[in-house]
């Protein structure tokens, strides 16, 4: 088979990448059947694309808020998994000390805001971190992630118009699974597609094929590079598709039956698989990076299991006022 022109070795970067995140997922579902992790996991399991091609295109400095289904926005930012799986576990050691669970997991330490449990609430938070950015005189970015549903929400408008009235350094990125928790979004949409409603805006915008990794890289690199030449806020629209519920538990009875069945084949793992060995990567070469990751992610979770739990005093830590509030006695 001829070779590829293809960059081969930053393909199976970005594919092992997106391995990384179906493993940590996958263990995550694991322990929430476990009873390891009390509330909802709500997996983005055939949407790693997007969170691999856009972190590709950022410099760790570089803000990143996300939504409730941030574990793929969140590894890709390059957040370490270990404390990612015992922040899930509300063990000592958790990114965010145990506190934040799944919905609110963040890493300041490389520029990850926060995922955000209330539906379009990062794209205002997102315009605020751009304009502080932009303010400061800093030439780094906020890059805002949210889901379909979220367009129909006020602060889409709001957090929209504000960054093109004050032409801010943000792109706003839809990722575009078709379903908004259990409604499919055509259905209570109206008009065109968010590209438009930026344009309308002010916003330049455009679509990419959210499940091609190095496409939404591509795009989103070149939106990146004129984002930080001062050209004013973006707006991505990647196309995909949740594989799964809207939960982990959630077996998504609302959907047609067999409409996910044939999605498994387009999800961007398959098709950058297909692509490698096409390309001539050796079928235990692919194997072996998906041993590699379930490898990892399988240590993360043995040893968040075993983690101690925080300490008492600790919920009163990162509080703004504690005033009166006595520690109890631990």
């Amino acid at each position: 088979m001829p070779k590829s022109n293809l960059d081969i070795s930053r393909l199976k970067e970005r594919y092992h990448t997106m391995l990384r995140i179906r493993a940590f997922e996958e263990f995550a579902i694991k322990a929430a059947d476990e009873k390891l992790v009390l509330g909802a996991i709500h997996p983005s399991i055939g949407q790693e694309a997007c969170a691999v091609g856009v972190c590709a295109a950022l410099r760790q400095d570089d803000f990143l808020l996300s939504t409730h289904r941030g574990h793929g926005h969140t590894l890709a930012k390059g957040a370490d998994a270990l404390a990612m799986m015992r922040e899930l576990f509300g063990r000592e050691g958790g990114i965010c000390g145990g506190k934040g669970g799944s919905m609110h997991i963040a890493d300041f330490s490389v520029g990850m805001l926060g995922a955000n449990g209330v539906v379009a609430a990062n794209i205002n938070i997102a315009a605020g971190a751009a304009h502080a950015a932009k303010l400061l005189g800093q030439d780094k970015i906020a890059v805002c992630i949210f889901g379909d549903g979220a367009i129909n929400r006020g602060p889409f408008l709001e957090g929209l118009n504000w960054a093109s009235a004050f032409n801010l350094p943000v792109l706003f990125i839809c990722e575009d699974n078709q379903w908004a928790s259990t409604t499919r979004s055509k259905d209570v949409t109206g008009g065109d597609d968010p590209v438009k409603r930026a344009n309308s805006l002010g916003i330049k915008g455009e679509s990419v094929d959210g499940n091609d990794v190095m496409a939404v890289e591509e795009v989103t690199t070149r939106m990146v590079t004129e984002i930080r030449a001062g050209a004013g806020p973006r707006l991505l629209h990647a196309k995909t598709y949740r594989l799964l519920g809207h939960t982990s538990v959630d077996k998504a009875a609302y959907r047609p039956d067999g409409e996910a069945d044939g999605k498994w084949a387009e999800c961007p793992i398959s098709r950058t698989k297909d692509l490698l060995i096409r390309a001539g990567v050796s079928e235990s070469e692919i194997s072996k990076l998906k041993a590699d990751a379930a490898a990892e992610m399988n240590a993360a979770f043995e040893e968040a299991k075993v983690s101690p739990w925080p300490a008492i005093s600790d919920a009163y830590s990162d509080v703004q006022d504690i005033g009166s509030i006595k520690p109890m006695d631990t």
